[in-house]
């Protein structure tokens, strides 16, 4: 199996700084092929979401390239507990590190995290956050739980889906990486078939949008290449922006094909 990839991020209509950071690697192997993406969405004064956004891409992309390859020592099959423990621990080591930094620049600041790893048939990921994962197959689901207000609340019965989406307090966050002093993140696994599509986005790009008109777009029948998966982001971005979402944002694709 190998995987076709693309990405797009934009600014977007208000904000003159973009907070979004994310990251996009295809590695291969004597063994497989894999594939990771993360993005994160930054918030803070000044640049400082911009900076804790990029300070946990970086710390991801680094554990990629160089403990990565180590934990696979050969094998086809990497460690997914080993995994695990190991992204919680870069997530809770950020956090100290980002809280740290704003609190001796005055300036809270902080980020989501979503983040996928692919090998194989497998996948493993990693949310913190609001920023989501869709997988695309026959049909569009979303795999992450934003870790919102609002979502607890429409968990908990106590608030409609409609409700929660005209909410003011939609965006407020139960956790963040760098303002939230206990993390706890949410590390699940998955199998995946081929031709599947994995969609990672910060919230900007789903505000203003609905899921079936992102798998109008994106079915896997559809995404045929690299070309047309770029364009398809660019086009759900400016539909976005079209109908006047303010936010940053940052969308990545991640196909799995013979």
């Amino acid at each position: 199996m190998r995987f076709l990839s693309a990405a797009h991020t934009d600014v977007g209509i208000s904000k003159k700084i973009n907070q979004d950071a994310f990251g996009l690697k295809i590695a291969k192997t004597s063994e497989s092929n894999i594939a990771f993406a993360i993005i994160c969405d930054g918030m803070g004064g000044l640049e400082n979401g911009e900076l804790a956004s990029a300070f946990v891409v970086n710390a991801f992309s680094n554990w990629f390239e160089n403990e990565f390859p180590v934990m696979l020592n050969g094998h086809a099959k990497p460690d997914f507990t080993q995994i695990r423990q190991r992204w919680n621990g870069i997530a809770v080591d950020q956090g100290k590190k980002i809280m740290e930094y704003g609190n001796n620049s005055h300036n809270s600041m902080g980020t989501t995290l979503t983040a996928i790893l692919i090998v194989n048939h497998e996948y493993i990921y990693i949310q913190i956050g609001d920023s989501r994962i869709y997988k695309l197959g026959d049909s569009i689901v979303q795999l992450t739980k934003d870790q919102t207000l609002v979502a607890r609340e429409v968990e908990m019965g106590r608030m409609t889906p409609e409700e929660a989406a005209a909410d003011n307090r939609k965006n407020v966050l139960l956790q963040c990486i760098g303002a939230s002093k206990t993390i706890v993140p949410d590390i699940q696994t998955g199998v995946l078939k081929e031709d599947d599509v994995f969609l990672l986005c910060s919230d900007g790009f789903r505000h203003e949008i609905s899921e079936q008109e992102i798998f109008g777009v994106m079915a896997p029948p559809l995404l045929t290449d690299e070309k047309v998966m770029k364009k398809s982001l660019v086009d759900l971005i400016n539909l976005n922006k079209k109908r006047n979402e303010k936010d940053n944002i940052t969308a990545l694709l991640v196909k799995a094909v013979h």
